[in-house]
């Protein structure tokens, strides 16, 4: 059955935007998957944002190039700044400013050419590193900027920012992923993936990923560096 209903699923290659993706898809949306080329440490997980999105038919698929090492300020697109290998207290320094924010603002205008009222995107608030953007309260104040700052907004449409995982365990999300056909050795999670995907096993996304497989029962597939 064709859709009517149309969706931008921000689709960064890793599990969680996966498995966002394949949710939006379940509920009968017309995917429009976007992902980003921001100057991150590595191009592994971009790459993987391109097999996802062929695996879960999307309908498209863009891919933004934008320029935020110039800002710096993070691990994940300054160089010279060492991705953590151990846990950390606070916010921490993998935290790209303002990442979320960028990005949502990037759909919210595509959707509104697409005339879609509908952004996923795959931020979670359990297991997660503490990043502000990734919090409920903050998602909520998104979409109320979004119905107040747009022409879809102030003519009476809906807009919803759908987040279908911010409550789950890393363990539920595979899990469900899993259930919807997700092929998990298609999707990148690691900080400091090298030029293969392979994973660091070590950084903060790698604990949680080999975590979430180990509580899911779910084997896992990920490839790690020697």
């Amino acid at each position: 059955m064709t859709s009517t209903k149309k969706a931008v699923v921000l689709l960064s290659g890793g599990l969680d935007s996966a498995t966002a993706l394949a949710l939006a898809s379940d509920q009968g949306y017309e995917c429009h998957a976007l992902s980003f080329d921001y100057g991150q440490r590595h191009n592994a997980e971009l790459e993987a944002s391109c097999r996802v999105a062929t695996s879960l038919n999307a309908v498209e698929h863009r891919i933004i190039t934008l320029d935020l090492t110039w800002i710096g300020g993070s691990a994940l697109t300054d160089t010279r700044i060492s991705v953590p290998e151990t846990r950390t207290e606070g916010i921490p320094i993998t935290y790209v400013p303002a990442r979320n924010t960028i990005f949502l603002a990037y759909a919210l205008a595509w959707s509104e050419v697409l005339c879609g009222n509908d952004i996923f995107i795959g931020v979670n608030a359990v297991d997660y590193s503490g990043y502000p953007d990734c919090r409920p309260e903050y998602i909520a104040t998104f979409q109320q900027m979004a119905r107040l700052a747009t022409r879809s907004g102030v003519e009476g449409g809906r807009i919803k920012i759908h987040t279908p995982l911010i409550h789950m365990s890393k363990a539920e999300i595979i899990k469900t992923g899993y259930a919807l056909g997700v092929d998990f050795a298609l999707t990148v999670s690691c900080y400091q993936a090298d030029v293969k995907g392979r994973a660091c096993g070590v950084c903060d996304s790698c604990f949680y990923r080999k975590e979430g497989f180990l509580a899911a029962g779910v084997a896992d597939p990920t490839l790690y560096q020697d």
